[in-house]
């Protein structure tokens, strides 16, 4: 199927399946503010409380479910999960966009953790239906999708904002639900009958899958460099606003600009040029290590420069950057059989979920440290050092898996639970 029109049809509605989901998400996020106030009552500063407990609560779900998520797609394929898991996230906007109180708010982040977990089962099937060799370019090009839901998303829902706080909540819900409806007709099966295995929750669970994918060579030291990886990238979306405000005195404005400008350098590195880029360094291992490299830069880059109109062209170490990532999660899949995909997937789910409950508040309390009159030492780019550091453990822990599976393969189909 890797190499077939059916494929390429398939991938195609994966990378549109993402696109939809991060486009819904971001939908909401200029008028989840407004709605938690208007349920509420509170100001804006206790608002702001709410909404991290939200966060919190909805990367906590996608922790526990992704490797729920990913279990159930190696037992009963990958169409009939994706498809449930699209559903329900198109039903959990509307209960959001109908909640009478902030516990249906919270209810509906529960539901929205869940679902929000069908990226495992996505991330398997393009796993399934890619060739070996081409799977960092796939896993790329799926890491686009959530880049450019990430800048439409939030576009879209400031201009149906007029509408009311509820109206892009209606708007994801809609979208959510005609993606399912299309994938129902269009989106084939991808994992074999044959290739299928059965379904154990102790398995299904972070203990058991992390002890369940740490069988295969490498995978193990992988997984954890790949959690390293990602907890240092929390910096990004958590403190890059406060340290701008704080150390150039940009404007909302001018915050937005360099958001939207990272978001779509990240999306066009992993959507267009992570193909190109990962031939030309010489396979996934090297890319990997270069797209280390530049992290690290770009990081001390950013804590470094004296002016912030340097933080763009520091920025275009993005384009490396964005190689580690997919090769790292390309190598991973090569250790697993065709059977175990999905697990290994929700595996890589839950770390980043993870990454996602930890780093905020990490990230966020090193910045403030920091930049406190009090600090012993003054430097708000602190938290962009600790991300640099975190790159070079994530680095060495690459260097120890390079070591344990020197020649990741293509793996085979293997039989049992």
């Amino acid at each position: 199927m890797s190499s077939s029109a059916p494929a390429k049809r398939a991938l195609a509605f994966i990378f549109v399946t993402l696109l939809v989901d991060s486009v819904g998400f971001g939908i909401i996020l200029p008028v989840l503010p407004g709605l938690i106030m208007h349920l509420t009552g509170v100001t804006v500063d206790r608002a702001a409380t709410y909404g991290g407990l939200l966060a919190s609560i909805y990367a906590l779900m996608q922790f526990f479910c992704a490797p729920v998520l990913g279990n159930l797609s190696d037992h009963f394929g990958r169409r009939p999960v994706l498809l449930f898991a699209l559903f329900a996230l198109g039903c959990d906007y509307f209960i959001q966009g109908l909640a009478p109180s902030i516990g249906w708010l919270f209810v509906g982040r529960l539901i929205a953790g869940m679902a929000g977990a069908s990226f495992t089962p996505a991330y398997a099937y393009v796993a399934d239906i890619t060739p070996p060799e081409k799977r960092a370019q796939s896993f790329g090009l799926m890491g686009a999708a959530f880049g450019i839901g990430f800048i439409v998303g939030p576009a879209i829902g400031g201009l149906l904002a007029q509408f009311g706080p509820r109206a892009p909540f209606f708007t994801a819900g809609v979208i959510a639900l005609l993606n399912t409806s299309f994938g129902y007709f269009a989106l084939p099966e991808s994992l074999p009958v044959a290739s299928r295995r059965a379904f154990h929750w102790m398995r299904a669970n972070p203990l058991g899958t992390i002890r369940q994918v740490s069988k295969y060579p490498g995978v193990p030291w992988m997984l954890a460099a790949l959690f390293l990886w990602q907890l240092g990238h929390q910096v990004l979306p958590n403190v890059w606003s406060f340290y701008t405000i704080l150390k150039f005195h940009w404007s909302s404005d001018q915050v937005g600009y360099s958001l939207t400008w990272v978001g779509a350098m990240m999306a066009l590195a992993q959507g267009v040029f992570t193909g190109k880029l990962v031939p030309w360094f010489g396979g996934e291992r090297p890319a990997a290590l270069a797209g280390m490299a530049a992290a690290i830069l770009a990081y001390l880059g950013y804590a470094l420069v004296p002016q912030g109109w340097m933080m763009y062209p520091v920025s275009l170490l993005t384009f490396i950057f964005a190689l580690a990532y997919p090769s790292m999660n390309a190598m991973a899949s090569h250790q697993a059989p065709a059977n175990a995909q999905g697990e290994l997937q929700g595996a890589v789910a839950m770390l980043y979920s993870l990454s996602a409950i930890i780093g905020p508040p990490l990230m966020t309390e090193v910045f403030g440290r920091f930049s406190s009159p009090w600090a012993p030492v003054y430097f708000p780019g602190a938290p962009f050092v600790l991300a640099a550091a975190l790159t070079v453990g994530c680095a060495a822990l690459f260097a120890g898996a390079l070591r344990i599976a020197p020649a990741p393969r293509a793996a085979t189909v293997t039989s049992g639970s």
